[in-house]
C-alpha cells in the first residue's frame, strides 16, 4: 500500500483541507493517507478550537485513514521543531510521501532553497544573530538574512514571507536533514492565504478566517458554504453542548490565575520565555480583565503575538525550558483514529514501524504522552467540562 502522510491542525477541518488530502491522493496514488494531527493546544500557541477527538472523527470522515497525535513538545513549537516532529512519525509510520500545502506550489524552489541555506549556513546564522540584536523580530531576521543569500541565476526560490512556505521549507529540511525515506511533495494552496478573512462567493477559505466569522457572529450559518458537511454537522453538535469554542479569551481567567500565581523566576522557568519579559508579563496580568488587552501591551516588534501566545501556553500547561531540552526525538506512535482502510495498513506494516503504536494511554509513561495527557485535562477544565482523565477513556476512533 502506498502511504501518504499530511502533518496538520484541522482547526477547523474546512474544504481547503479537503482538497489538500483529495490533491495528494490524486498526486501520490495513495492508497491510504496518515494525517500527523496536533492535540489540544497549537503551533501558534492557541488552544484548538475543538477536542482532537472530534477533529480525529471529522477528518476520519473527510480522507484520512489514520490519524496519530503529534506530542505537545512539537505541536507547540517553532516551525522547524513542528516539522520535525511530524516528519520523523511519518517516517516511523514507513511512509512514503509527505504532502504539505503552500503558496508556492511546486517543490524545486524548496529544495533548491534548503541547498543554499546548508551551503551558506554560517553566514546565514550570524546575520540573523545580527539582525536581531538590531532590534527584529526573529521571522523578520531570518528572511532578511535569508534574502541577501539569494543569488542571480536562474533557480527559483521559495519565497520565504508566506506561512506556508516557511513550514514547507522546514518539513523539506527536516526530510533532508534527518535522511528520511519520506518524498516531500507541496500542493498548491488555492483561494485563501493563511490569514484571510472570509470571502462571500467562494468556498475556500482559512481556519483563521472560519474561526474569527463564528467567534464574531455567534453563528455557524455564515461559514457552512466553507465546510464539508461532517465539519459543519461536528460544529454544530458542539455548539449545542459547549455554547461556546475553545479560545484564550475563553481560557483567559484560568490563565491569569496561572500567571499571577507565579513569581518572576518562575515564569521564566517556562518554556520559551527569554529576556526578563516575565516581569511585562505578570504586570499585564495584573492589569487586564480580558485577553487581548493583555495580548496588546506584551506585544512588541522583538516578541511577535505567536511567540507570545507559545510562552503562554508552556505557561498554563507548566511545560518547562528543561522539558523542552529533554523533548528531543518522538519515542512513539499515539494512535487517535483509523478506518478500516487504515487498520489493514497497521496489519500489514506494524512489524516494520520503527517506533511502538500507542493505542490506549494507561501502557506508556512516555513524559511526551504524560504531557500530552496533562495538557488534554488543563484544556478540559478551562472549557469548563469537568472531563479529567479522557486520554485513558477514549479509545482510538473507528470508522
Amino acid at each position: 500500500m502506498i502511504a501518504t502522510g499530511v502533518v496538520v491542525e484541522y482547526n477547523p477541518f474546512h474544504n481547503g483541507h479537503l482538497y489538500h488530502i483529495k490533491q495528494s491522493k490524486k498526486h501520490t496514488d495513495a492508497d491510504v493517507m496518515i494525517a500527523v494531527m496536533s492535540g489540544h493546544f497549537l503551533q501558534r500557541g492557541e488552544p484548538a478550537f475543538i477536542d482532537k477527538w472530534t477533529r480525529t472523527k471529522i477528518a476520519l470522515a473527510n480522507g484520512a485513514d489514520l490519524v496519530i497525535e503529534l506530542p505537545y513538545s512539537y505541536a507547540t513549537a517553532q516551525a522547524s521543531d513542528f516539522a520535525k516532529g511530524g516528519v520523523l512519525l511519518l517516517e516511523a509510520l514507513q511512509c512514503d510521501f509527505l504532502s504539505f500545502g503552500s503558496e508556492q506550489g511546486e517543490i524545486t524552489p524548496f529544495l533548491d532553497t534548503y541547498k543554499l541555506l546548508e551551503d551558506h549556513n554560517h553566514e546565514l546564522q550570524q546575520n540573523v544573530k545580527q539582525l536581531v540584536q538590531s532590534g527584529l523580530s526573529y521571522p523578520q531576521a531570518l528572511n532578511t538574512a535569508y534574502q541577501r543569500l539569494i543569488p542571480n541565476n536562474q533557480l527559483t526560490y521559495a519565497d520565504l514571507t508566506k506561512p506556508n512556505n516557511i513550514l514547507g521549507y522546514h518539513y523539506v529540511e527536516a526530510v533532508q536533514k534527518y535522511h528520511t525515506n519520506v518524498k516531500p511533495i507541496t500542493i498548491q494552496r488555492v483561494q485563501a492565504g493563511y490569514h484571510d478573512a472570509i470571502q462571500n462567493g467562494t468556498t475556500i477559505a482559512s481556519a483563521t478566517g472560519i474561526r474569527q466569522a463564528i467567534q464574531e457572529h455567534h453563528s455557524l450559518q455564515n461559514v457552512s458554504s466553507f465546510l464539508p458537511k461532517a465539519t459543519f454537522h461536528a460544529l454544530t453538535e458542539w455548539y449545542d453542548e459547549h455554547h461556546h469554542f475553545a479560545s484564550w479569551e475563553l481560557f483567559w481567567p484560568f490563565l491569569r490565575f496561572s500567571i499571577l500565581r507565579l513569581s518572576p523566576k518562575e515564569i521564566a522557568s517556562y518554556a520559551e520565555v527569554t529576556e526578563g519579559i516575565e516581569f511585562l508579563i505578570i504586570q499585564a496580568a495584573k492589569e487586564c480583565p480580558d485577553f487581548n488587552g493583555f495580548m496588546q501591551k506584551v506585544k512588541s516588534k522583538r516578541y511577535t503575538w505567536t511567540r507570545i501566545q507559545r510562552m503562554l501556553t508552556h505557561i498554563f500547561t507548566n511545560f518547562t525550558w528543561q522539558q523542552l531540552k529533554s523533548s528531543d526525538l518522538p519515542n512513539y506512535i499515539r494512535l487517535l483514529g483509523m478506518t478500516q482502510n487504515g487498520q489493514q495498513y497497521l496489519s500489514e506494516r506494524k512489524k516494520l514501524f520503527t517506533l511502538p503504536v500507542i493505542s490506549r494511554a494507561a501502557s506508556s509513561n512516555d513524559p511526551m504522552l504524560l504531557q500530552d495527557i496533562h495538557a488534554t485535562d488543563l484544556y478540559m477544565l478551562a472549557l469548563g467540562k469537568n472531563k479529567i482523565g479522557m486520554d485513558y477513556k477514549i479509545p482510538p476512533i473507528r470508522i
